[in-house]
């Protein structure tokens, strides 16, 4: 564990090697991934601006150098930098943005369209148009896009089956990219 929601927020970190997640933790003791981040990327950002605690959890998901960025060092820094404060910000606001799909993914598509959404961002990310690595596994996968392992592995298949994707363990073989940009706006597999 990096952090658990509710600890003071007393600055933040930044992936230096490895993989986190953020995650929310429901009373049931159900999980919901917000955010898996590698390396380069900070978290846990929002305490340090609000001056309140943590909103969410964060841990490891594999050996990780995680760097703590104290809050009142940072605050001396981006005021004698106001560029890193533009940084800053353009990235906060790419994660918004990021956030916003996310819940209308979970509230407003079906899960066919919600996995289609990931592979295609994935491809974007990855900046390849042609395969996949899948960065986590499909348990996390499926808590991610809110839905469980069983009904990731159906889908995949009802994917391949029409010639969407070819699955080799964590590769995803982009068979048709329009085919999935199209599912994931419509959601439906025939």
């Amino acid at each position: 564990m990096i952090f658990h929601e509710g600890d003071r927020g007393d600055g933040f970190y930044m992936v230096e090697k490895g993989k986190i997640k953020v995650f929310k933790l429901s009373y049931e003791g159900k999980e919901q991934i917000l955010h898996i981040y590698g390396p380069g990327h900070t978290f846990g950002e929002v305490p340090v601006f609000e001056g309140k605690n943590f909103p969410a959890s964060s841990m490891a998901l594999e050996k990780s150098i995680i760097i703590f960025l104290p809050r009142d060092k940072f605050v001396t820094v981006i005021t004698e930098t106001p560029g890193l404060g533009m940084n800053l910000l353009a990235d906060l606001s790419r994660r918004l943005r990021e956030f916003t799909i996310q819940i209308e993914n979970l509230s407003l598509k079906e899960v066919p369209a919600r996995l289609a959404a990931y592979i295609t961002t994935l491809s974007k990310e990855q900046e390849n148009e042609k395969q996949v690595i899948l960065p986590i596994s499909k348990a996390q996968l499926s808590n991610l896009i809110g839905t469980t392992p069983e009904t990731v592995s159906r889908i995949l298949k009802k994917m391949m089956s029409s010639s969407f994707i070819e699955v080799k363990t964590k590769t995803i073989i982009i068979k048709d990219l329009e085919g999935l940009f199209e599912l994931s706006e419509s959601g439906s597999l025939s």
